[in-house]
């Protein structure tokens, strides 16, 4: 019990190190890559005076030197104070990141949901009907959802289901029905990229001896599929589930763009565009962290699925 507490401790100790090193690093790149951008936020097609400039960078700590700015941006990095936004008056990026969030969050937990469900379906259902019709038609949906990017798919969707047929609504964000869009072409690739991942794996464990033996034995077949088969071929969709947030939350801003959704991808592309340097590094910082922290969580659950790693060797 106690070597088993000593190296889940010993376990979650790297991993947390390593994670907080690497947000160390995000946040370094992210703040050297922005003050070497030509350009400033206060660039504006008129002219402004000159000491009015001065003044807007003094104000904001622009004119302190280097050093001092990146000593200062790292100590608010502790204290999770991201700063004032250059663009938005009196808005700070901790506001801008509570506000917008939660409608990415349900985006990305919708499409992250659905794209589970709907690729370990197809994929079983292609890999028991392996070889017939079913399966060659799964095929052919696969290869059109790994294929197709995420703010083409958005757009069909929207001319055929809200323009077309008026099914759903174009854009906007609020009912259920407007998150219908927007989750389906978010999950399209990841559907398609676990559905083909699920029916390799699961078809090679269909081939091996404890199957036919819990066959022979005369097992029930759904019996079968749920402890044996289902359990061992998922394995791999769960390492997944880290480059599956990576891919739904960055494949959320352009969606959220496209369908008009009051989310961090809107506020990210906008603070692009308009230099804001504070709201670019605070929102990449914040998203970061969700991936690296995504990524702990997936590698403590694969410890709990697959009871053969020890965590003192999954390091």
């Amino acid at each position: 019990m106690r070597t088993t507490f000593t190296n889940w401790a010993t376990f979650l100790a790297k991993r947390i190190s390593i994670l907080c090193f690497s947000l160390f690093l995000v946040a370094s790149v992210t703040f050297f890559l922005m003050h070497h951008i030509p350009g400033d936020p206060f660039t504006q097609e008129q002219v402004i005076p000159e000491e009015i400039m001065l003044a807007m960078k003094k104000f904001y700590g622009l004119t302190d030197p280097w050093y001092v700015q990146y000593g200062r941006y790292l100590k608010n990095i502790v204290t999770w104070n991201l700063g004032p936004s250059f663009k938005y008056e009196a808005r700070t990026v901790n506001q801008i990141i509570s506000e917008g969030f939660p409608s990415s969050l349900q985006l990305g937990l919708q499409a992250i949901g659905f794209s589970l469900f709907t690729g370990i379906l197809l994929g079983s259902l292609s890999a028991i009907k392996k070889g017939r019709w079913q399966d060659r038609f799964l095929l052919v949906l696969v290869a059109v959802g790994t294929s197709i990017p995420s703010f083409i798919l958005a757009t069909l969707l929207q001319y055929v289901f809200a323009m077309k047929l008026a099914w759903l609504p174009v854009a906007r964000w609020g009912s259920f029905s407007q998150t219908i869009l927007p989750t389906l072409a978010l999950s399209a690739f990841p559907t398609a990229f676990i559905a083909k991942m699920l029916r390799t794996t699961m078809s090679e464990v269909l081939q091996q001896e404890y199957v036919f033996t819990a066959k022979i034995k005369g097992l029930a077949p759904y019996k079968i599929l749920c402890k044996h088969v289902i359990r061992n071929a998922i394995l791999p969709i769960v390492t997944y589930l880290g480059p599956l947030t990576a891919a739904i939350i960055t494949g959320s801003f352009i969606v959220e763009k496209i369908f008009a959704i009051p989310g961090l991808g809107g506020w990210f592309v906008n603070s692009v565009i308009n230099r804001d340097y504070t709201v670019i590094m605070g929102v990449t910082l914040f998203y970061s962290a969700l991936l690296m922290l995504s990524v702990l969580i997936v590698d403590i659950i694969y410890c709990f699925i697959d009871p053969r790693i020890e965590v003192a060797k999954a390091k």
